[in-house]
């Protein structure tokens, strides 16, 4: 693949995601195959229950799990994902998503995506697949 730095196509994938920049997203952290992003909970993204939507989760964990899959700059997509909600999230929590790489294969990747809160207490665990298209995501 392309010489780009993993912070470098991360940079270049939150330059155009403009769904990850409306949640908010702040990217703390990204190494090969490795990513740590952060979010704050705002109202509008609250359900009719007073908790957050499980798509705001669900997205959150999303954009780790694309950060981390696609950070050595070969084009990547999602085949499977999962997630399970195990605490609620209330608005002005501040939620941190950290996607670890279990497998990095010629074709795929495996990652595990946990989501904890401010009082570091995990709310959700997200699994996802990814196919490796073998293309740049940045091109030089």
């Amino acid at each position: 693949m392309a010489t780009q730095t993993p912070a470098a196509v991360v940079q270049h994938m939150m330059t155009h995601d403009r769904f990850s920049q409306w949640l908010g997203i702040q990217v703390l952290d990204v190494q090969e195959g490795f990513s740590r992003i952060q979010m704050t909970i705002r109202e509008e993204m609250v359900n009719g229950f007073g908790i957050i939507h499980g798509g705001i989760a669900f997205s959150l964990a999303d954009s780790a799990f694309a950060f981390a899959c696609n950070n050595r700059n070969n084009l990547s997509v999602a085949l499977d994902t999962s997630i399970s909600f195990i605490k609620p999230v209330h608005s002005g929590d501040c939620l941190t998503a950290e996607a670890t790489e279990l497998h990095n294969g010629r074709s795929t990747g495996l990652y595990h995506i946990n989501i904890t809160n401010q009082h570091g207490h995990t709310v959700a665990i997200f699994k996802g697949t990814c196919f490796r298209t073998g293309k740049p995501l940045v091109k030089e």
